[in-house]
């Protein structure tokens, strides 16, 4: 695999110092999580600052859209306003250069009342309208397996098949559903044409608990093996910290990982 090695940014860190961080660790792109004090409006505002971090450290850009928003919800309006948000955040990630974001299949209607497969109808009408929205901006559209909702590891491939959209694969949110790294595996070797980006989520349980890469028991060499050789998509670095050390060190023993694969 030919893989670009980036990491999410954290809203509790300043940007400014996670994007010269990733120019001066060689990172190859930063995923930023378009949230908190980083939304859509702070971004917007601040174009030419990111902008000439990007161009100083020779950076490419993610986007992780913010979540939840409901673009499953059954009721229309609801759904409009998240789909309409979404659109937004997809406008300032278009200016600011961002080739692919990051999109949560999600709805957070009243599980008692609506099942899985009325919400996956609705989920999958407003992902078919995000991906072309984003595909007009050239912004590739990355929906992600999520845990506990309508769509997981397991039923995703229900989304893949209803819509065009690429999938971001979280090994931890697989994890927290059941799926072991041989299922996981497993996953890839069916869907790896359709997985154009991945968040490296390591733990040490079923939690998402987004430890530095390494630190949990994560079986990455079986899951990454699993992609073909040319598979040449984006790896996230998913760390849930306040110290770049953490991401550096996390970066390092990626890099001792990936000669081994294939």
């Amino acid at each position: 695999m030919n893989p670009r090695v980036g990491f999410v940014t954290q809203v509790t860190m300043g940007l400014d110092e996670q994007l010269a961080f990733a120019g001066e660790a060689g990172f190859d792109y930063v995923e930023i999580l378009m949230d908190g004090p980083v939304d859509r409006g702070a971004l917007a505002e601040r174009e030419e600052t990111v902008g000439r971090h990007l161009a100083e450290g020779d950076l490419d850009l993610v986007v992780h859209l913010p979540f939840p928003t409901d673009i499953g919800s059954p009721y229309a309006g609801v759904r409009d306003g998240a789909v309409a948000t979404q659109r937004r955040c997809l406008d300032v990630a278009s200016d600011l250069g961002a080739e692919k974001a990051v999109l949560h299949p999600e709805s957070s209607a009243w599980e008692v009342a609506w099942d899985h497969e009325d919400l996956r109808r609705h989920i999958d009408e407003s992902v078919r309208e995000l991906d072309a929205y984003g595909a007009e901006r050239g912004v590739e559209i990355c929906a992600e397996n999520l845990f506990g909702g309508a769509y997981t590891i397991d039923t995703i491939d229900g989304l893949l098949a209803a819509t065009d959209v690429s999938m971001t694969l979280d090994t931890g949110h697989a994890r927290v559903s059941g799926s072991d790294a041989a299922d996981t595996a497993e996953f890839v070797a069916e869907h790896g044409d359709r997985i154009a980006h991945v968040h490296l989520n390591d733990t040490r349980v079923p939690r998402d608990e987004h430890l530095p890469f390494g630190a949990g028991n994560v079986d990455f060499a079986t899951i990454l093996g699993a992609f073909d050789d040319d598979w040449s998509g984006t790896l996230s670095l998913e760390v849930a910290t306040e110290s770049v050390e953490y991401l550096r060190h996390s970066r390092a023993a990626l890099d001792e990982l990936l000669p081994e694969i294939h």
